[in-house]
């Protein structure tokens, strides 16, 4: 897990990682993090990703338009 400390202030993190962490509380048992201790990384940089949420709409959006693009060079349409 990345801390906070190891981050320079003021940068922009782009948080993919997608871990399970045990949680009680949690109607499944468990709780999803990623990669980078949110908590702490938020007191430092300008931007964080949230684990879930953050990277997984984008990459969507963007197969989905890599997608439309590809069909429309293979078919001659602009």
């Amino acid at each position: 897990m990345v801390r906070g400390s190891w981050i320079k202030p003021g940068a922009v993190i782009i948080d993919a990682g997608i871990n399970h962490v045990e949680d009680t509380n949690a109607p499944c048992g468990y709780r999803l993090v990623g990669d980078v201790c949110y908590e702490q990384a938020c007191k430092v940089t300008s931007a964080i990703t949230p684990v879930p949420g953050g990277v997984g709409p984008m990459t969507i959006a963007m197969l989905l338009s890599n997608t439309l693009a590809s069909a429309k060079r293979t078919h001659n349409f602009e």
